[in-house]
C-alpha cells in the first residue's frame, strides 16, 4: 500500500468512525426522545379520555337525578325508568352506559342485552381480570377508573377499554360508561411511524452526506495524486535537464582542459622529439641534443601533472583512498597553505558513512566555495561546518571577505554548479552575502538521502 493510500485511509477511517458514533448516538437519542414523546402523548390522550368519561357520567347522573328525586314514583318505577333511560343514552359511535348491582348482576347493557339479569361478578376478560369486581370496587371508593378488555360493537372485537363508574347510592347500583382505546393506539402507532420515518430520513441524509464526503475525499485524493504525479514528472524532467546540463558543462570543461592543456603539451613534446631526431641525423653536438631532451622530459612531466589534476577533478582519489573527512581536511590545509587564509573546520562524526553521491557533492561544494573565496573574497578567515541535525545534513561555509550583492553575481557558473549538484540529490542551496560582511553558503540534504543515497550520482 502506498503512502498516499495510507494517508487517504487515515483520513476516511476516522471520518467514518466519528460519523458512525455520532449517528448511533443521534439515533439512540432520537429514539429515546420519541418514546418519551409518545408516552407523554399517550398520557395526555388518556387524561383527555378520562375527563370525557367523567363528563359523560355526570351528564347521565344529571338525567337520572330528577327520577331519583321524584316522590310520585315508587322505587320500582324509578328503577325501571332509570334502566330505560340508561339503555337509550348513547354518545359518539360506540358510547353507551351500563349498570350492575353490587352483587354483580347486570341491569343495563345496550350492546349485549343477553347479559341483563346475569350475575357477572366472576366474569374475567382474556387476560384474567375480574373486571366487574374491580369496577364495583372503584365505584365503592367514590368513583374511579378501570382498564380491561371488552368486545367492541358492532363486530364485537376484543379491544382495550377504559371505564369510569360511580354509585347510585339509594339503590346500591354501580353505573358507568367506558371508551375504547384502539383509536389512541392507532394515533400512537401513526405518530411513532411518522417519527421513525423522520429518524430514518435523517439517517439516510447523514449516510448520503457521509457517502458524498467520502467520494469527495477520494476524488480529492485522486486529484492530488494525479497532480503530484504530474508535478513529479515535471520535476523529474527538470532534474534530467539539469543533470544533462551539468554533464555538458563538465564535458566542455574536460574538453577544454584536454585541448588547451594536455594536447598542447603533447604537441610540444612531439616537436622536441622531432627536433632531436633531426639534430641526430645532421650530427649536431650532443650537448644541444641533451638540452632538447631535458626540455622534452620537462614537458612530459607537466603533461603527467595535468593528467593527474584532471583525474583529481573528475574523482578525487583521496575520497576512495582515505574517505571524505581526510579529503576535506587535506583540501582545507592545501587551501590555507596556498592562500595564507586561516581556516577553521568542524566535521560531524562518521562523515565517511555518507552516501557516495553525497560525499562527492559535499567535496565539490567545499572545493567550489574555497575557489570562489580565493579568487574574489580577500578574506582572512574561513569556517567550514558539516553536521547532522534532526532530519537533515547541514553544510555551511562562511568567510569574512568583501562580500557581494547576491542579485548581481548569484547566477555565476560556480553558484549554478553548486545549486545543480544539490538539486540532483534533492538538497537545498542558499547563499547570503553583504558588502564588507562576508559570504555564507549553506546547503541542506535530507537525512534519508544523505545516509542511504539517492538515484542520481553527479560526477
Amino acid at each position: 500500500m502506498t503512502l498516499k493510500s495510507k494517508i487517504i485511509l487515515l483520513t476516511v477511517i476516522p471520518l467514518l468512525l466519528a460519523t458512525a458514533i455520532i449517528t448511533y448516538l443521534g439515533v439512540t437519542h432520537a429514539q429515546s426522545l420519541t418514546q418519551q414523546e409518545l408516552a407523554l402523548y399517550e398520557q395526555r390522550m388518556i387524561e383527555t379520555r378520562k375527563q370525557a368519561l367523567k363528563d359523560n357520567v355526570a351528564i347521565a347522573m344529571s338525567a337520572i337525578r330528577p327520577i331519583l328525586e321524584n316522590p310520585s314514583l315508587t322505587t320500582e318505577q324509578a328503577k325501571q325508568r332509570v334502566r330505560r333511560l340508561l339503555t337509550g343514552l348513547h354518545y359518539n359511535e360506540d358510547g353507551y352506559f351500563f349498570a350492575y348491582t353490587l352483587d354483580g348482576v347486570n341491569l343495563v347493557h345496550p350492546t349485549q342485552p343477553d347479559f341483563v339479569g346475569q350475575n357477572l361478578l366472576e366474569f374475567q376478560d382474556k387476560e384474567g381480570d375480574f373486571l366487574i369486581k374491580n369496577l364495583i370496587q372503584a365505584a365503592k371508593s367514590g368513583g374511579g377508573f378501570h382498564r380491561y378488555i371488552w368486545e367492541k360493537p358492532p363486530q364485537l372485537i376484543q379491544e382495550d377499554k377504559l371505564s369510569y363508574v360511580v354509585l347510585i347510592e339509594p339503590w346500591g347500583w354501580m353505573m358507568g360508561t367506558g371508551i375504547y382505546l384502539d383509536d389512541i393506539y392507532r394515533d400512537l402507532e401513526a405518530a411513532q411511524n411518522a417519527m421513525n420515518k423522520n429518524i430514518s430520513n435523517s439517517l439516510f441524509t447523514v449516510l448520503f452526506v457521509l457517502g458524498l464526503t467520502v467520494v469527495v475525499v477520494l476524488l480529492l485524493g485522486l486529484f492530488i495524486n494525479l497532480r503530484e504525479h504530474r508535478l513529479a514528472d515535471v520535476r523529474l524532467k527538470k532534474l534530467i535537464k539539469r543533470f544533462i546540463r551539468l554533464q555538458i558543462s563538465e564535458r566542455r570543461k574536460f574538453s577544454r582542459e584536454l585541448h588547451d592543456g594536455i594536447n598542447q603539451l603533447l604537441v610540444s613534446s612531439k616537436f622536441r622529439i622531432e627536433l632531436v631526431a633531426n639534430k641526430l641525423r645532421k650530427g649536431i653536438q650532443h650537448d644541444t641534443i641533451e638540452a632538447d631532451l631535458q626540455q622534452a622530459e620537462h614537458v612530459i612531466e607537466q603533461t603527467i601533472q595535468e593528467v593527474r589534476q584532471i583525474s583529481h577533478n573528475l574523482r578525487p582519489t583521496l575520497l576512495d583512498d582515505l574517505g571524505l573527512e581526510a579529503a576535506l581536511i587535506g583540501l582545507l590545509e592545501q587551501f590555507s597553505e596556498r592562500t595564507q587564509i586561516h581556516v577553521q573546520y568542524q566535521l560531524m562524526p562518521n562523515l565517511d558513512e555518507l552516501a557516495e553521491e553525497v560525499e562527492i557533492t559535499l567535496y565539490r561544494l567545499s572545493q567550489e566555495c574555497l575557489t570562489n573565496i580565493e579568487k574574489h573574497s580577500n578574506a582572512q578567515h574561513v569556517s567550514l561546518k558539516i553536521w547532522l541535525q534532526k532530519d537533515a545534513l547541514h553544510f555551511e561555509c562562511r568567510d569574512d571577505g568583501c562580500g557581494f550583492n547576491p542579485r548581481d553575481k548569484v547566477n555565476g557558473i560556480g553558484v549554478f554548479n553548486m545549486r545543480e549538484r544539490l538539486a540532483l540529490i534533492e538538497g537545498e542551496f542558499s547563499i547570503h552575502s553583504e558588502a564588507e560582511l562576508g559570504t555564507t553558503v549553506r546547503a541542506l540534504v535530507p537525512s534519508e538521502i544523505a545516509m542511504s543515497g539517492g538515484q542520481n550520482e553527479p560526477t
